[in-house]
């Protein structure tokens, strides 16, 4: 998955090229910023999690189009619907940068649908085509699809294990898990798109087509992204910074209080374009992203190469992620 990264933009700049009446809606919103008075928290289970990511690997990359991104789908749909979700799937025909059509879909779970007081949780499930952050002179392993270990595979993981915990201990609140499809579908850095926004296809669609009404709309979106690599660095990138100020900065003194603050650094983490920046300015929900990235390091090291497999995948930043999106589900934060 590559993320646009605005180098040549300032954070002013970037900005100042948002919907400011979303921001001020979304700021509007967050403007009572609570004490996280700590409630009943259910135990995360990082082996557990890990056994999700090594389970969507076992398909092998979850290309769209290929036999393993629909053999995943049945998977990730059964499961979601056996934790207790009332799953839908949400299909398109998406358009890539060269012109072919990704058989897509986005998985949605619904936990208490009944409730319109919610929150909505991300992820995506595929994997990328091309291994284009490989070393450029192994160019047989440059057209190898990613296995998405931690690009795509933990993210639903630290989700699917959250989900259990949400049918099993009723977290106060509606929440909605939706897993996005053809997010890392874009072009490789050498060749040149022939569609626009060629990224995050199925966030793009998702957020056009939501289907909440006023009164069921989540007040607040979570996305989790590469989130199971070893020594990650959880800045608070702009868009997060702009779009859900207050929701972000809760998040991350949760981490604090939890003893993670090694991993969650309460800093600018760069200019990035993610799922979450089409969930904010095309779905209007506020929505901040939890990412392995720094402007300093970057992304992780095995980030779009072949290296991105379950034995470079960190129990321990599994179940971090995991305890810190707990507390704060189940804590007055998130309500």
């Amino acid at each position: 998955m590559r993320k646009f990264i605005f180098v040549a933009l300032v954070s002013v700049g970037l900005a100042s090229c948002f919907d400011s009446q979303t921001a001020a809606n979304a700021n509007d919103a967050e403007k009572k910023n609570k004490t996280c008075n700590i409630v009943n928290v259910p135990v995360f289970n990082q082996d557990s999690a890990f056994d999700y990511v090594k389970k969507q690997c076992d398909f092998g990359p979850r290309v769209p189009n290929s036999a393993s991104h629909e053999k995943c789908l049945g998977f990730l749909a059964g499961e979601l619907s056996r934790l207790g979700g009332s799953v839908s799937l949400q299909k398109a025909d998406l358009k890539g940068y060269d012109g072919t059509i990704y058989k897509s879909t986005n998985i949605i779970a619904a936990f208490y649908p009944e409730r319109n007081n919610r929150i909505v949780l991300f992820a995506h499930w595929d994997s990328r085509p091309v291994s284009d952050q490989e070393d450029g002179t192994k160019k047989t392993a440059l057209q190898k699809p990613v296995m998405g270990a931690n690009d795509g595979a933990s993210g639903v993981a630290v989700l699917l294990e959250a989900a259990r915990n949400f049918a099993a201990q009723d977290p106060g609140l509606g929440i909605d898990i939706v897993l996005f499809d053809a997010e890392d579908c874009g072009a490789p850095h050498w060749e040149q798109s022939k569609v626009e926004n060629d990224w995050c296809l199925g966030s793009q669609f998702w957020s056009n087509n939501t289907g909440y009404s006023l009164s069921n709309k989540p007040r607040l979106g979570i996305l989790l992204d590469m989130v199971g690599g070893p020594n990650p660095s959880f800045c608070i990138d702009a868009v997060s910074g702009y779009y859900a100020p207050n929701y972000a900065g809760d998040f991350w003194k949760v981490a604090s209080g939890l003893g993670f603050g090694s991993f969650f650094k309460n800093v600018a983490g760069g200019q990035i374009v993610d799922d979450h920046y089409y969930v904010n300015t095309i779905a209007g929900i506020p929505t901040f992203d939890v990412i392995d990235f720094d402007t300093q390091r970057g992304f992780p090291e095995m980030w779009h190469t072949q290296h991105d497999d379950v034995e470079h995948i960190d129990r321990n930043t599994l179940g971090a992620v995991g305890r810190v999106l707990l507390r704060y589900v189940y804590t007055d934060c998130a309500k």
